[in-house]
């Protein structure tokens, strides 16, 4: 994790207001952008990019009135996030089934239904996208 980036969870966690501000602005175009380049859709990127930053608020909401972020929880975020940017470099047909399956907590069937693919043609690009993620997060 960057050191400036640290340092402003630190403060975040002494109850800096200014600090979970610094972070939005350092990280609110990379979501803008990671949502567009899913979505390819500008206006529902845009919904998405402020979905997260509300969430991250809520998390702030929570961290301020707990006083603590655990180390933890705060290499827990960086995991989900590195985890994230791996699943976005898969191949589409791939990277759709991934995050159907294991993002929306769909079944098969309704994959299928959405893709317009057979169930087993879900599987095996389910069972070929977590190789290929597994073999991308093998580094960790």
């Amino acid at each position: 994790m960057d050191t400036m980036i640290k340092k402003r969870i630190k403060q975040l966690k002494k109850g800096d207001q200014n600090a979970f501000a610094d972070i939005v602005d350092l990280y609110k175009d990379k979501i803008y952008q990671l949502c567009y380049r899913m979505l390819g859709n500008a206006h529902e990127a845009e919904d998405i990019a402020q979905e997260a930053g509300t969430e991250g608020l809520n998390m702030y909401s929570q961290i301020a009135a707990d006083g603590i972020l655990p180390e933890e929880e705060v290499v827990s975020l960086e995991l989900s996030s590195t985890i994230q940017q791996k699943i976005l470099r898969l191949p589409d047909k791939y990277r759709s089934v991934i995050v159907l399956k294991y993002i929306d907590e769909l079944s098969l069937k309704e994959i299928s239904e959405i893709l317009n693919i057979p169930v087993g043609t879900v599987k095996t690009r389910i069972h070929r996208g977590r190789e290929a993620l597994r073999k991308q997060l093998r580094d960790l």
